[in-house]
């Protein structure tokens, strides 16, 4: 089935005073940090993102952009780059924006400055600290490839990276392995692997106090872990009847329900990832009973 485009072709450009907002932005949020970098951003190097419009009668209702366009009449631009939705959506299109993770941050910033954009330039347009820039620059240093390699994609505070420096490398990629497994990129779990580390795999060696006191917090640690995947493992074997004969009759409905000509149709054209998912779940469901 061909896929519908979303937009016109092309990005125009309209006078600012054509462009209805559909809300008003509160002062809070004209106080934030984020509006603040909006703001520095398109005083330094414009416009990145269009606002994305749709036309009516009377201009064009603003769909999504309602931060940039502030941005844009706090500087007193008056056209702005835009792009023409084709239906009227109510819904926030930053919701399908997949934000910038640390390691991807890090990676641009260092090429930006590779091709000669300055510190300080670079900081006004993020609205930070030429400090915080060197930070980042400087965040992967002692950090194993493998490991910068399984959390590329990954989002956490960028503080982990200064617990995983003190690891050698083979406990750095054990741990981020650890993370990626489940899914916990806290900087709580980081500092409880760095504590359960034995003081030979970390870069510093502690002194002897620091070091018994190290292996008593972790003894303690992973007694209170055993003692919580005890209790999982019982809960799970307790419900685990009932939650089977309950993932069958569901999936023996929705077998039912996409067997539906209509049904299917309708999701494939509303919401086609409802259906892929609904779909994956009865296969799955269906391997593992044959098997």
């Amino acid at each position: 089935m061909p896929v519908r485009a979303a937009f016109r072709d092309g990005v125009i450009t309209l006078p600012v005073g054509s462009i209805i907002p559909q809300r008003v932005v509160p002062a809070d949020v004209l106080r934030g940090n984020i509006y603040r970098q909006i703001v520095s951003s398109i005083q330094e190097i414009g416009l990145v993102e269009p606002l994305v419009v749709f036309p009516q009668d009377k201009g064009f209702l603003l769909l999504d952009g309602h931060l940039r366009l502030e941005a844009v009449k706090q500087l007193s631009l008056t056209e702005i780059k835009c792009l023409i939705s084709i239906d009227d959506e109510s819904c926030t299109f930053n919701q399908r924006v997949n934000h910038i993770p640390p390691v991807a941050q890090h990676f641009m910033i260092v090429e930006a400055l590779r091709h000669g954009v300055t510190e300080k330039r670079l900081a006004a347009a993020l609205n930070v600290e030429v400090s915080a820039i060197r930070d980042k620059t400087k965040m992967l240093d002692g950090i194993c490839e493998d490991v910068v390699h399984i959390l590329r994609d990954k989002h956490f505070s960028p503080s982990i990276f200064s617990i995983l420096r003190k690891m050698k490398p083979a406990i750095q990629i054990a741990t981020a392995e650890l993370m990626n497994l489940r899914n916990d990129f806290s900087v709580t779990f980081a500092k409880t692997r760095l504590a359960l580390t034995p003081p030979d795999l970390l870069v510093e060696q502690a002194s002897d106090r620091k070091a018994k006191n190290q292996i008593f917090a972790s003894n303690a640690m992973l007694e209170e872990d055993t003692q919580l995947l005890v209790r999982t493992l019982k809960s799970i074997e307790e419900s685990y009847g009932a939650d089977v004969l309950t993932l069958t009759v569901c999936c023996t409905y929705l077998e039912s329900l996409l067997a539906n000509q209509n049904v299917c149709r309708y999701l494939q054209k509303h919401h086609s990832g409802t259906l892929t998912a609904l779909q994956n779940v009865t296969k799955a469901t269906q391997t593992s009973t044959s098997n």
